[in-house]
């Protein structure tokens, strides 16, 4: 079942590289700091880097003038999200989080089966705005499509 507005962000080790530290958890991301997170099927896919991840990354002054920090997840591993920030001239601020096995994202019940396509299972297109660790908004992208999860919608969502 998919996570709902009003539910805490749930329990789980994320990969990250940063400062050395190769991972940090999810209570740490989300508690005590408001955060929107957005998902993306795969680092280096073509929507995700042309469009998704760019576009926060040209609008993270407007997220930090409103004081929210914003974290990207994809079903990868953290080296490969860590070459894409690089590619992608992903501010230092920009958490860029690896759900290497997927249990993050299963979790949340926003698993995307994309073994069509030779990815196996992803994280679907998402954006969640979540207050100290509890879901305040859900926005979850029909397949195929980029609308709600961009970082133009959530700001507009957040207003």
């Amino acid at each position: 079942m998919t996570i709902q507005t009003g539910e805490r962000i749930p329990h789980a080790t994320l990969k990250t590289i940063a400062e050395g530290n190769p991972s940090t958890d999810s209570e740490s991301v989300f508690n005590g700091r408001k955060v929107v997170l957005f998902a993306v099927p795969g680092a280096f896919t073509p929507t995700c880097s042309n469009r998704h991840l760019p576009g926060y990354v040209q609008h993270m002054q407007d997220f930090r003038d409103r004081g929210v920090t914003v974290a990207c997840l994809s079903v990868n591993d953290a080296f490969v999200m860590s070459a894409w920030a690089q590619s992608q001239n992903v501010p230092e601020d920009l958490v860029m989080l690896a759900d290497g096995n997927g249990e993050f994202t299963q979790a949340l019940g926003l698993v995307m089966d994309g073994q069509a396509y030779g990815m196996g299972m992803r994280a679907k297109r998402f954006a969640l705005y979540v207050d100290d660790g509890v879901v305040r908004q859900v926005h979850v992208e029909a397949p195929g499509e980029f609308r709600v999860s961009s970082a133009e919608a959530m700001l507009a969502a957040i207003a």
